[in-house]
């Protein structure tokens, strides 16, 4: 059996169990006061997994990862996440006044607090960036620092919300490596939103389209590791993708 016919068995994704599911959502709706942002939504994300959230601007998805992050209340159904969530954004959010230690060590209550955030830097490479003061670091330090702040806190639950739509395409590459080998590393229950396609298949094995506030696709990416753009079952997907998202292969709209 090849992949696609895998993907045709797997999609949309099975259900996951009460016990299988580190975030399990039933019935979360959510407004400010207009059309519905959240509609009657329903997902669960497997333990472990890595699932992409993809969807049009005003989909609903940053309000679903500031809900899953507690950033945001749920007025309406129910959301079970675990205890421990860690949430990278676009910009590194990085205090310029303190270090780069003390950035990634905020709001941390234990006394070996130095010690762990040096553990976080030097598995992002930035053991030499240590001491270094926000405003001295590249766009791709200054992201990498907030991954270290992210996972010193040894979460469950990863929430990345468009973290590398700044950074520069090279960087942007490395940038993704990094993610993939923490993911398996760590086997973090990760969340990515992001309106990179490319990304979503490089990076998860699933992807979730939002539409209107709703699920509009549940996509099983079966594909080996490491991924490569040109493999065909890549450019099948790719295809499939930006047909739920209703664009094509230059971005214009279909």
């Amino acid at each position: 059996m090849n992949a696609l016919d895998r993907l045709e068995l797997l999609s949309p994704e099975a259900p996951v169990t009460e016990a299988e599911a580190a975030v399990r959502i039933r019935g979360l709706t959510r407004s400010f006061g207009g059309p519905r942002v959240l509609d009657d939504l329903n997902l669960d994300l497997a333990t472990g997994s890595f699932t992409a959230l993809l969807g049009r601007s005003g989909s609903g998805k940053s309000t679903l990862l500031r809900t899953l992050a507690g950033l945001d209340t749920a007025p309406e159904g129910v959301v079970t996440v675990p205890a421990r969530r860690a949430v990278v954004f676009q910009e590194p959010r990085l205090l310029p006044w303190k270090r780069v230690w003390r950035n990634v060590a905020l709001g941390l209550r234990v006394p070996d607090s130095q010690a762990r955030a040096r553990e976080a830097l030097a598995e992002l490479g930035l053991a030499h960036r240590l001491d270094a003061w926000p405003l001295t670091l590249s766009g791709g330090e200054a992201q990498r620092v907030a991954l270290a702040r992210a996972l010193v806190r040894e979460p469950e639950l990863m929430l990345l919300d468009e973290p590398f739509a700044a950074l520069d395409a090279l960087t942007r590459l490395r940038m993704q490596a990094l993610v993939s080998e923490l993911w398996q590393a760590h086997r973090l229950t990760v969340l990515l939103v992001t309106h990179d396609v490319d990304e979503a298949l490089l990076l998860a094995d699933r992807a979730v389209v939002l539409r209107d506030g709703q699920i509009a696709a549940d996509i099983a990416i079966p594909l080996d590791r490491p991924r490569r753009h040109g493999d065909r079952e890549f450019i099948r997907l790719r295809q499939r993708l930006l047909g739920e998202l209703g664009v094509d292969e230059t971005g214009a709209e279909r």
